[in-house]
């Protein structure tokens, strides 16, 4: 009974996870990747989601290791977020300091934003069968 209600949506949700990190690694600019990353968070969030439903389903070996691969991802993912936020702070404060300003004034540098999540991607969304 376990295996069957998973199965249902095992093939979509696994189809999600890939097309997810997919558009991650060939995700071009920082708003692309930016978005391709939510909607890879969502979907492993799911995914997660679905195996708290089953835990039968978690002690299969599969599903563990795929899980630990998921983990991995998405703590890179996180990993590269806050590489970005650093950086682009850093980019954000020299563009405003002497001299480091005039030479931003002169080639019309802009502050950039930082990359933020928005509040429905931080939600663990509620799977139901």
């Amino acid at each position: 009974e376990t295996v069957k209600g998973y199965a249902k949506h095992e093939k979509g949700l696994f189809e999600n996870v890939t097309k997810a990190r997919s558009a991650v690694m060939s995700a071009g600019g920082v708003s692309e990747k930016a978005e391709a990353s939510n909607f890879l968070s969502s979907t492993l969030k799911s995914l997660f989601a679905v195996a708290e439903n089953y835990p039968e389903l978690k002690a299969n070996q599969n599903f563990i290791g795929l899980q630990n691969e998921l983990s991995k991802t998405e703590d890179k993912i996180a990993y590269a977020r806050q590489f970005y936020n650093d950086i682009t702070t850093r980019y954000n404060i020299r563009i405003q300091t002497v001299p480091s300003n005039i030479v931003a004034a002169l080639f019309k540098f802009n502050k950039k934003d930082l990359f933020e999540a928005p509040e429905s991607e931080r939600s663990v969304p509620k799977v139901e069968f």
